[in-house]
């Protein structure tokens, strides 16, 4: 059986896309993933909906000692507060993706259409529905990227021709990174510029419902 890249694998590649500057809001799984990973040579500025901007990595069970319940971020996860880190109240934090001040969000993805639709909210199997702050940040941030698994647990694609689940937002996925491809959304439609080591672009073509237009520079994936 061929090898898909891990979780913190494809938090790597995604953070390759982040720029010097950069205002960034990180989505709960895989993207959070990132601020473990942060780019060297690059201030890149981490936000959260709950109302906070310039933190560090989520702190781990071993850290306990150095958890505040002053510092956490959407997904209830402890942060490390940074020099310089800001609080606000939500309708700050809001107003911030709104105003499309963030450069970037990255966030977790359940269905991408052809298009650049995302589905990622809920699912109609879903006992639980929370939308968040997804809406606001796909229609406020200047460059989605989403970071998911290519196909579900039984195998079934999660890049098609028409998302089947409820919307987030439409036309609005830049780049997609997940366990077996790098993927940029263009009006010409979707671009497979990288693949995951030792997989071919037949081969996920195959596990891919909207169909791939094969980059002239097509190369592995790179960490």
């Amino acid at each position: 059986m061929k090898v898909r890249l891990d979780r913190e694998a494809i938090a790597l590649r995604a953070a390759k896309e982040l720029q010097d500057g950069w205002a960034v809001n990180l989505g709960m799984g895989i993207p959070n993933l990132i601020l473990m990973h942060r780019p060297e040579n690059k201030t890149v500025i981490f936000h959260t909906e709950n109302g906070a901007l310039g933190f560090g990595p989520v702190l781990g069970e071993e850290d306990s000692g150095q958890r505040d319940d002053n510092f956490i971020n959407a997904s209830a996860q402890y942060i490390t507060p940074l020099p310089g880190m800001s609080f606000f109240d939500h309708a700050t934090s809001f107003g911030i993706i709104r105003g499309g001040h963030l450069d970037a969000t990255i966030l977790g993805g359940l269905q991408v259409s052809e298009k650049g639709d995302l589905a990622n909210w809920t699912a109609p199997e879903r006992a639980v529905k929370t939308i968040g702050g997804a809406m606001d940040l796909v229609a406020g941030a200047k460059r989605v990227i989403v970071t998911m698994e290519h196909t579900t647990k039984d195998g079934r694609p999660k890049i098609l021709k028409q998302c089947t689940y409820p919307l987030t937002g439409k036309a609005c996925v830049n780049l997609i990174v997940t366990d077996l491809a790098v993927i940029e959304v263009t009006e010409k439609g979707l671009v497979l510029k990288e693949i995951a080591p030792d997989w071919t672009a037949e081969e996920i073509q195959a596990l891919t419902e909207a169909k791939l237009l094969e980059a002239s520079d097509l190369k592995e994936i790179e960490l």
